[in-house]
């Protein structure tokens, strides 16, 4: 069963004062400056977030990491290594290298895992069993490098809709194939309910990633109607949308997942809500539709 989000250690003792297990990720305040995000957080008693790369290009790594460090917090994970579809040489090389980057930028925050989006299919030959292929190879030979520096790869299964252009591994089961092919226990799954609530064999693939030692991460958010122009921005917070939390919770739960429960929202909306506005309705939807069954 897993029992830790980590590779290398248990559950961080959890230092906030407010919703327990919680973490707050970055890209759900996108457009609010980082230190006021940090501030939003530590406000509500919150004491984890989960950071993008962005944000360390944005203040460089040392720096962001002080910043979090003086605020209390911990990172949950950092988002996004991938983009592994590329069948030029060239391209794949300077995809392995910026990947393994993003470790190194994983383990410097102290952050567990790294997300990965596969990345979508190479308009170059449209194969898509191919690019699925590169990306098998590609994380098994990134899996090492993870492992010895004491951080996850998290795979994330996208919503088929993004298989052209962003990740086309779509089930958490196919996650699981690409995983366990690397033979490393540091390559593993991110359960995102806004991409994965629609699999009639969840529940199972769930369970498959507990057996493994493989489901490293749970974010969630809901699925709003109408779509959005842009798709990726139909999240919602949670309750607002079509999605059973205390379902897929009740499974992550079960597969004895007792790590950070990151809320992750793209929605110009709630970009356009004040932070700490913001932060308050995620934690009281929390803890009504997900901590009672986590």
């Amino acid at each position: 069963m897993t029992t830790s989000p980590s590779l290398a250690t248990s559950p961080s003792v959890r230092r906030g004062t407010g919703t327990p297990r919680l973490s707050l990720n970055r890209w759900t305040f996108r457009t609010t400056p980082l230190q006021e995000f940090l501030e939003a957080t530590t406000a509500r008693g919150i004491d984890a977030v989960g950071l993008w790369r962005q944000d360390v290009a944005e203040v460089g790594l040392d720096a962001l990491r002080r910043r979090v460090d003086d605020a209390g917090l911990r990172v949950s994970s950092l988002c996004r290594g991938g983009f592994l579809t590329a069948s030029a040489e060239a391209d794949r090389a300077a995809a392995l290298a910026d990947n393994r980057r993003a470790i190194d930028e994983t383990a410097a925050l102290g952050a567990p895992t790294l997300v990965l989006v596969v990345g979508g299919v190479d308009k170059a030959d449209k194969d898509l069993i191919g690019a699925r292929a590169r990306v098998t190879e590609a994380v098994a030979e990134l899996a090492p490098y993870a492992a010895e520096r004491g951080v996850t790869l998290s795979i994330e299964p996208l919503h088929p809709m993004f298989a052209a252009d962003r990740a086309v591994v779509s089930t958490l089961d196919q996650a699981l194939d690409i995983a366990e092919a690397s033979g490393s226990p540091a390559a593993g799954v991110v359960v995102d309910t806004y991409h994965v609530w629609w699999d009639p064999y969840l529940e199972r693939a769930i369970q498959r990633a507990a057996a493994s030692d493989r489901l490293f991460s749970y974010q969630v958010c809901d699925w709003n109607l109408p779509l959005a122009a842009e798709p990726l921005n139909s999240r919602g917070y949670m309750g607002d949308g079509f999605i059973d939390f205390p379902s897929i919770t009740r499974m992550i739960t079960a597969a004895g997942y007792t790590g950070d429960i990151e809320v992750e929202i793209f929605n110009e909306d709630v970009w356009a809500t004040p932070a700490e506005e913001s932060a308050k309705i995620i934690a009281e939807r929390f803890e009504q539709l997900v901590l009672p069954y986590a």
